[in-house]
C-alpha cells in the first residue's frame, strides 16, 4: 500500500520517486567522509574561522557574575554582539560553552531570549522565557555552575539581523498582516516587535533563495557564524584549552547540533528538542520548521548522522515526548540510530539520550541535567 503524507496529498508518490533517483536518507557512518560530506554540504566554510576586529564595549558585575560586552566582524553584514558570562569568584581558567539562542519565530531578539546582561531583560520576553525555559536565563544560571559562558547573535537575529524595510515588499505586508493574528491585542508583544518577528518568518525564505542562488545554504551559515564563535571562546587566555561545549533549544538544538558535526573544538555538545529521523519529519513535521534544517542532506544521509559523524564526540540529547515539532516515533527512531552510531566506534556511553514529559522546551528539570552532564565532560561544578 502506498504511503501518503498529509501535506503532500495527491503528491505523496513523490517520495517514492524521488527515491528512484537518488537513496533517501542512507546511513552516514561516523568518520572523515561523513564529515566532509557534511562540510561539503552545507557549502559556507572558510579555512579561516576566527573573528575580525573584536573588541571588548563593556564589562560589569552583577548577581554573582561578571560579564563582558564583546563584538566582532564574520566579514560581512553588521557585527556580531555577544556576551561573555563567567563566576565571579573565580580567577582561574574555566571550560566554555556557547549558550546557543533558538529560533522560536522571534528574530528581533537574540542572546536576550536565553540571558541577562547588564541590563534588566525587556518585559516583553518574559512570556517567552516563561514558555521555553522555565522563567529562566538560563545561560546566567549555566555560568553560574563553573563555566564561561558565550551568548552571541546569529545570521538572522538581534544584532545579526535584517532591517524591516531590507525586506522585499511582499515579506513586509504579509508579515504586517500576520502579526495581528500571531500576536493579537493584548499580547503583551508592541507592535513593531510583532511586525518584525511576522516579516521574518516569510524574510527566512527569501534569504533562503538567495543562499540557493549563491551556491550555499541558511544552516552553512548559520554553523559558520557559530564556529567563528567557537574559535573566539577557544582562544581567549581564561578558557581551559580545549574544553569547549554547546547547548541549544530548538534552533538552538540545531545550531548545536551542526556545531557538533562540524567544528573539531567541540568536545561536548548538548541538542535540546531538535531530534528527528528524516523519514519521522515527512508527514507534517516540515511546515513547523526552519530553512536551516533542510541543507539538502537527505542524499547523503539523516539528520542524526550528520550530528554523529564526529562519534565519539559525546553528545546528550534530549527530546519532550509531547513536542508538536515531531513525533514520537520519529524522536524514538533518531534515538536508535544515533546509539547505533556511537556503539559502532565503541563508545556507546558517549551517547546520552534523554525523553522527558510535556511541550517542546527547555525547562529547569532539562537545564540541571545538561549542565550537570556538561560539567562531567567538560570540568566545573
Amino acid at each position: 500500500m502506498k504511503k501518503t503524507y498529509t501535506h503532500l496529498g495527491l503528491y505523496s508518490d513523490l517520495v517514492a520517486a524521488t527515491g528512484l533517483c537518488h537513496p533517501l536518507f542512507p546511513l552516514a557512518r561516523p568518520g572523515k567522509r561523513t564529515q566532509k560530506l557534511v562540510l561539503d554540504t552545507l557549502a559556507f566554510s572558510h579555512k579561516k574561522e576566527t573573528p575580525s576586529a573584536v573588541r571588548i564595549d563593556r564589562r560589569w558585575k552583577k548577581d554573582g557574575l561578571v560579564g563582558e560586552e564583546i563584538s566582532w566582524s564574520v566579514g560581512y553584514g553588521p557585527r556580531t554582539k555577544a556576551w561573555l558570562l563567567r563566576p565571579a569568584n573565580v580567577k582561574g581558567k574555566l571550560p566554555g560553552v556557547l549558550a546557543l539562542h533558538d529560533h522560536g519565530g522571534y528574530k528581533w531578539s537574540g542572546k536576550e531570549k536565553i540571558a541577562d546582561g547588564p541590563v534588566k531583560a525587556p518585559p516583553v520576553l518574559k512570556g517567552f522565557r516563561d514558555l521555553c525555559y522555565g522563567g529562566r536565563a538560563w545561560a546566567n544560571d549555566l555560568a553560574k555552575k563553573g563555566f564561561a559562558v558565550l551568548i552571541h547573535d546569529t545570521f538572522l537575529w538581534g544584532s545579526r539581523n535584517f532591517p524591516l524595510k531590507t525586506a522585499p515588499a511582499f515579506d513586509r505586508e504579509a508579515g504586517k498582516r500576520m502579526s495581528t493574528y500571531w500576536y493579537p491585542k493584548g499580547s503583551g508583544t508592541p507592535r513593531n516587535i510583532a511586525d518584525f518577528n511576522s516579516t521574518g518568518f516569510y524574510h527566512e525564505t527569501t534569504v533562503a533563495k538567495y543562499c540557493s542562488l549563491l551556491g550555499t545554504s541558511l544552516a552553512g551559515i548559520i554553523a559558520y557564524e557559530d564556529r567563528v564563535a567557537t574559535n573566539y571562546l577557544f582562544g581567549r587566555k581564561d578558557i581551559c584549552n580545549g574544553q569547549i561545549g554547546c547547548v541549544g533549544l530548538s534552533g538552538g538544538g540545531l545550531r548545536a547540533g551542526l556545531l557538533q558535526g562540524t567544528s573539531h573544538r567541540m568536545k561536548a555538545s548538548v541538542v535540546v528538542g531538535m531530534m528527528s529521523s528524516s523519514e519521522g519529519l515527512l508527514d507534517q513535521h516540515v511546515v513547523c520548521h526552519t530553512w536551516m534544517l533542510f541543507p539538502g542532506w537527505g542524499k547523503y544521509g539523516d539528520w542524526a548522522d550528520l550530528v554523529a559523524c564526529r562519534a565519539p564526540s559525546p553528545l546528550m540529547v534530549q527530546y519532550d515526548r509531547g513536542d508538536s515539532l515531531f513525533s514520537m516515533p520519529g524522536m524514538k527512531a533518531a534515538d536508535a540510530r544515533l546509539k547505533t552510531h556511537y556503539r559502532s566506534v565503541g563508545k556507546a556511553g558517549n551517547y546520552r539520550g534523554e525523553f522527558y514529559p510535556g511541550p517542546h522546551k527547555f525547562d529547569v528539570p532539562m537545564q540541571k541535567s545538561a549542565f550537570a552532564w556538561l560539567g562531567q565532560q567538560l570540568g566545573g561544578k
